[in-house]
């Protein structure tokens, strides 16, 4: 199994690679290319910011995706119901978008940031539970088109919002 990882066959390979006249120049553009890939993903790791209230929104292209933080999902338990906006709602910084409902309790969650909903996360409606494996990822709320990306300063970026919950359970 060991043997076949990938990067026990891309080592296997560069004798073989480099054997067929393959110029440095062209292994240095290629580290370039995946140096300038990774910083790439990084740049757009940024881009996801925080509010107090647990909520986040991830930007991409002017669009932010919203929902709760991985914090806020454990501290509500199994989610079993999300309640969203309607497509083309006009919101506020800080305005009710909706609400997540738990077997613990249910709790509303509010814009990041100004803008227009652009779309929910219907898939929500018959598996809720998204929420809780995947708050960041799969199990987000709404999109919204970005009214004023400038809001952005005022939320918290991850290390941030990391020593906010830090401090919130002392």
């Amino acid at each position: 199994p060991c043997s076949q990882s990938p990067l026990s066959k891309m080592l296997r390979s560069l004798p073989r690679l480099c054997s067929r006249s393959t110029s440095v120049a062209r292994l240095s553009a290629n580290a370039r290319t995946s140096r300038a890939a990774m910083f790439t993903v990084m740049r757009a790791m940024s881009t996801i910011r925080y509010t107090k209230s647990h909520e986040y929104v991830r930007v991409d292209g002017g669009v932010g995706t919203v929902g709760i933080s991985v914090h806020a999902q454990a501290q509500l338990g199994d989610v079993v119901f999300a309640d969203f906006p309607e497509v083309g709602t006009v919101v506020a910084s800080g305005q009710v978008l909706g609400a997540v409902e738990s077997v613990k309790a249910a709790s509303e969650y509010y814009a990041p940031v100004s803008g227009e909903v652009v779309e929910t996360n219907n898939s929500l409606d018959d598996e809720p539970s998204k929420i809780n494996s995947g708050a960041e990822t799969h199990g987000w709320l709404v999109k919204l088109k970005l009214s004023d990306e400038s809001q952005l300063d005022q939320l918290m970026d991850e290390a941030a919002y990391q020593a906010h919950c830090a401090s919130e359970e002392h």
